[in-house]
């Protein structure tokens, strides 16, 4: 019979997987974005979101907070780094407003986890204690990281096109939410279990929107592209 500890790391294995896809599921955005040499319409706040988020689950994940806890630090590790070439990229392409906000948010968001690392390993005196501390601050980091997309899923409904919510994202996002809650339960953790638990409907929300407005957003594409080569036409006409 298998016992519950490896059933949680054979699922935590798993869930550092998916969490790596989530992770790596924008390339084709950024992709896309330098192509462009413009950020255009993509906001930010997901990859700021999550930039904080995986800060704080690598304290949490620390042998003297929350002992036991490798593969949260491995994957988390691994986001903090992906997400910071993410809001590089932003740098890049966005204009001097925007570049701004990031900078500052991005900078707020690392002192605040400084503080909070700190404290905890100067006042509090015991791993239990370390880990209610930091873990329900990570609760509040996981639903902020999955909430984020919320700003996305508004501008869905209002243009109704699902052209800047990639799909992979929202697809990684309710899988990862779906396998971290399993590992939460295992051995219960409800630091890992309700955040997740939450991600999960979120997650799912979205995929239900991308299917919802896929077909509008095909015949925006379509009529921009129309409209785009009978412009070209009317500027080579007039030209000639």
């Amino acid at each position: 019979m298998v016992s519950a500890e490896l059933a949680r790391t054979a699922v935590g294995v798993i869930g550092n997987v998916i969490a790596l896809i989530l992770f790596l599921s924008p390339v084709p955005t950024f992709i896309q974005i330098v192509k462009k040499g413009a950020v255009e319409q993509f906001s930010p706040v997901p990859y700021l979101a999550t930039f904080a988020n995986c800060m704080i689950w690598v304290l949490y994940g620390l042998p003297m907070v929350h002992p036991h806890s490798i593969l949260v630090i491995t994957i988390n590790g691994a986001g903090f780094v992906i997400e910071a070439a993410y809001l590089l990229l932003f740098l890049i392409y966005s204009n001097r407003n925007k570049r701004i906000k990031i900078v500052l948010i991005a900078l707020v968001e690392l002192v605040f986890v400084g503080v909070l690392a700190l404290l905890v390993l100067t006042v509090a005196h015991t791993t239990k204690v370390r880990s209610n501390i930091v873990g329900t601050i990570a609760i509040v980091g996981n639903i902020m990281m999955y909430a984020s997309p919320l700003s996305v899923m508004k501008l869905v409904i209002t243009t109704k096109s699902v052209e800047y919510m990639p799909f992979f994202l929202s697809l990684f996002s309710a899988l990862n939410g779906i396998s971290w809650t399993a590992y939460g339960l295992i051995r219960f953790d409800p630091y890992i279990v309700i955040p997740n638990g939450l991600g999960s409907l979120l997650g799912i929300s979205q995929l239900i929107l991308y299917a919802t407005f896929y077909k509008s957003t095909q015949q925006q594409l379509a009529e921009r592209k129309t409209a785009g080569k009978l412009t070209a036409e009317n500027v080579s006409q007039a030209s000639s």
